[in-house]
């Protein structure tokens, strides 16, 4: 499992290993995994081309130092001072000892010049601490770097983006590959700031911060393939879970059906369907359990799934609230509930929306939702008092009980088609069914949904008929 810690946690461990290590070790050891990873982008490090971007940070230290090993090995590294007389010392040494040669930012033409012509440039402006985006010197080299042909490394985060939030806020430098040391920090794993990183490789230099300060963790096969239901010889269809789908109207009968096929691969022994969708339901998937009684007469479920083209069915909504078991909200079902019989309620509640629909439940513009994305599936868990799964470009599972943030690794930008949603939904339903709780039911769901749009897609445009197909190969993969 991956876990990102935040800035004041990371300082911590920084300072813990300090004291018991010889001075500068920290410092030599992130400069040699950074100059490590900008050979291996460049393949041939002789007679290439590299820019160092240099704050007055540590993270402009680790630059200058590993510039000066990649100039040991023949490159021609110049360092761009963003504020000269607070460049790292010893780095800077470091680097005219081993050949480099270093220029001010504010000779425009000179910096341009050199940042135009490079075949790497290495971004150690502004580090872990910086907030609010980047200032009008640092701006404008940004801008170079965008029209360059260069490969952009990141020392540790990309400068301008916020590295315990993920947020942007201002102008931030792209990069190819982002070096992060000792941890991962929440803003290499969330978007929009994700988006900036790059490719992100994680160097070791000794740092152990506690597990149980993580913010922010992503499962990997390994954890998905632990927590997936798994039946046993005694097993039956009753003892695996049913779950029970409430979605589907007669203007969106697919919704039903498809979100019947998430759950019919989720894991669950069986699936009840209530709503005025049965024979479409039917007609595709004949093992379904129909009914049309109401949520409430339907039979025993251990989880229900609401809302997926509900339309404005508010009393079947209200109806599945009610039930003391675990109950998913989706699309309508979102819409339609009432916050306070969410917060009263006992059992799990997982709601699933996308940044619209989380915005319209927060009061807040879609774009405040999407700049903010941890701040809002955080603060969504706590109004409602339930597990949020917010979906998108990364996909966020938080818990209102507090703990890590859970974030999707897997997916492709082709989820983002008619009916995903509710096959993510069913899927997700199946898990709580089979006795997954909310948090784990939810991110397992969305790394499955993510593969098996990655395997339907193949680089090519699919569909959610498509997606849920592919979920059983998501399910091998992850088990193999």
């Amino acid at each position: 499992m991956r876990t990102a810690y935040s800035v004041e946690t990371v300082r911590a461990a920084e300072r813990a290993l300090m004291a018991r290590s010889p001075e500068g070790a920290l410092m030599q050891r992130a400069a040699a995994g950074l100059a490590a990873a900008c050979a291996d982008l460049l393949g041939r490090v002789y007679g290439s081309r590299v820019v160092l971007l240099v704050g007055s940070g540590d993270n402009g230290g680790d630059a200058l130092y590993a510039g000066a090993r990649l100039a040991r090995r023949g490159a021609g590294v110049t360092a761009v001072l963003l504020t000269p007389g607070r460049a790292h010392g010893g780095g800077l040494a470091a680097l005219r000892r081993a050949g480099g040669t270093v220029t001010a930012a504010d000779s425009a033409a000179s910096s341009d010049e050199l940042i135009l012509r490079a075949d790497l440039v290495v971004d150690g402006i502004v580090g872990i601490g910086g907030k609010g985006g980047l200032r009008p010197d640092a701006e404008r080299l940004a801008g170079v770097v965008a029209r360059s042909r260069a490969a952009v490394v990141a020392v540790d985060l990309p400068s301008g983006v916020d590295a315990d939030t993920g947020e942007v806020r201002g102008a931030a430098l792209r990069a190819d590959l982002t070096v992060t040391f000792g941890a991962y920090k929440p803003g290499l794993l969330v978007d929009p700031a994700r988006e900036y990183a790059g490719v992100v490789r994680l160097v070791g230099i000794g740092l152990e911060p506690p597990p149980t300060d993580a913010v922010l963790e992503a499962l990997q096969h390994a954890d998905v393939a632990r927590l997936l239901p798994l039946p046993t010889g005694e097993s039956d269809k009753y003892r695996r879970g049913v779950v029970g789908i409430a979605a589907g109207s007669a203007r969106y009968p697919g919704a039903a059906v498809l979100a019947v096929s998430g759950a019919l691969r989720g894991g669950a022994g069986a699936v009840r369907y209530v709503g005025p969708a049965g024979d479409a339901v039917i007609a595709r998937f004949p093992e379904t359990l129909v009914s049309d009684a109401g949520p409430a007469k339907a039979g025993r479920v251990q989880a229900w799934v609401v809302g997926p083209g509900a339309g404005d069915d508010a009393a079947a909504v209200a109806e599945v609230l009610e039930a003391d078991v675990p109950v998913l909200l989706d699309a309508d079902g979102l819409r339609l509930a009432d916050r306070d019989a969410v917060r009263r309620r006992t059992a799990p509640t997982l709601m699933t929306p996308h940044a619209g629909e989380a915005a319209a439940l927060l009061g807040v513009r879609r774009e405040e939702v999407e700049a903010a994305r941890l701040a809002a599936a955080r603060e969504l868990a706590a109004v409602y008092r339930a597990t949020v799964l917010l979906k998108g470009s990364t996909t966020l599972v938080a818990d209102f009980a507090g703990g890590p943030v859970r974030v999707n690794a897997t997916g492709t930008p082709w989820l983002a088609t008619a009916g995903s949603g509710d096959v993510l939904s069913g899927l997700a339903g199946s898990l709580l069914a089979s006795g997954l709780r909310a948090a784990d039911a939810g991110s397992v769901a969305a790394y499955l949904h993510g593969l098996a749009g990655r395997f339907a897609a193949d680089g090519a445009p699919t569909g959610a008929h498509d997606v849920a197909s592919h979920i059983p190969e998501a399910w091998r993969d992850v088990r193999g």
